[in-house]
């Protein structure tokens, strides 16, 4: 009797429904580096955040719904190490925002997050667009007004296909306007990622002022064992003005630590480089990164690299950090720092 008197009083806890598993996961990484920084005879010294891993907090959850769905949630935010302010100057929540399903179908998920194309720009960037080497320092919206399509977006609805593909995968997402034209956008990406080889592919359509910023890339990386290589090749247009990009980079492991090299060539044609003044960015330009990272454990780890931006014609690409440039100049640095996770 006591027995089923129990098991009442949790049917009527329960509202009598099944008891769905849930946790939730606090997380993040602090990031500091000592950065020295020089362009055009000024130089830059500074304490600053965010040199391998940005650093960030975040929260995260999964729920289990049974049969296989799943429902989450995740919402993380940038803290920079040097002042403790949050979200980088921007929304609090700006890394991400978002709320998903998952099931046998896939995962569905709403909300401000990175776009398919920036991640796979990120999967062949040896530093994962962070930091000194940051690989998107030397790109270029081309003066449409919108870099979604190799940064993040608000307002976006993603679809990714579901695990068990053997090695394949690939996603699409889309980011309604909502008044805000930069925001429109649309990315696709499709992939294979089994044993040691990575193929990926993407494009991305953004809305701009007077035509559609568009980027097409694809990638490649082999891991031998003893050491990693991967290129990249990216082509972004805006009307008649076009960038084209190659990254060609190498991880080492090296004992307790790796060393990490990556060159990117930029190259702007005509129309972009004579385009109105006010697009001080376009222009050719290359960034040569060497680093050396080592793992204290799985959670710290002590690195530094030494990075250098040479720009041509018009342009003014910098690393972060740097003293302003001035046209056809360089920007240079090198940083110390020391990384956390938990």
């Amino acid at each position: 009797m006591k027995k089923a008197l129990i098991a009442l009083a949790v049917l009527g806890l329960t509202g009598g429904a099944a008891v769905a598993q849930s946790s939730v996961t606090l997380f993040g990484v602090v990031d500091a580096a000592v950065r020295y920084t020089k362009a055009n005879g000024v130089t830059a010294k500074r304490l600053d955040s965010s040199g391998l891993g940005t650093s960030r907090l975040g929260v995260r959850g999964v729920e289990d719904l049974g049969g296989g769905l799943k429902a989450g949630f995740w919402l993380e935010s940038q803290i920079d190490t040097d002042t403790g302010v949050a979200g980088g100057g921007s929304a609090f929540w700006g890394r991400r925002a978002t709320v998903s399903l998952t099931g046998e179908f896939g995962e569905v998920r709403l909300g401000r997050n990175k776009t398919a194309s920036r991640l796979h720009l990120e999967d062949f960037d040896p530093y994962a667009a962070t930091g000194l080497p940051n690989t998107l320092a030397v790109y270029s919206n081309l003066g449409g007004g919108n870099s979604t399509a190799y940064g993040r977006a608000d307002n976006l609805a993603s679809y990714s296909l579901p695990g068990g593909l053997g090695g394949f995968y690939g996603g699409v997402d889309v980011a309604a306007a909502e008044g805000t034209l930069a925001n429109k956008h649309m990315s696709a990406r499709a992939g294979y990622k089994a044993g040691p080889l990575h193929v990926s592919g993407t494009f991305a359509n953004a809305d701009g002022p007077a035509a559609k910023y568009k980027l097409t890339s694809v990638g490649v990386a082999y891991d031998l064992g003893v050491a990693k290589p991967s290129f990249a090749y990216t082509q972004a247009k805006y009307g008649a003005r076009k960038q084209t990009i190659y990254t060609a980079a190498v991880v080492v492991p090296l004992g307790q630590g790796s060393i990490q090299a990556s060159y990117t060539d930029a190259k702007a044609n005509t129309a972009a480089e004579t385009a109105a003044t006010g697009y001080t960015r376009i222009g050719d330009a290359s960034l040569l990164a060497v680093g050396y990272t080592y793992n204290l454990s799985k959670r710290t780890a002590l690195y530094t690299t030494v990075a250098q931006i040479s720009n041509d014609g018009a342009a003014r690409f910098a690393l972060s950090g740097s003293p302003a440039v001035a046209a056809g100049g360089k920007s240079s640095g090198f940083d110390v720092g020391v990384r956390h996770s938990f």
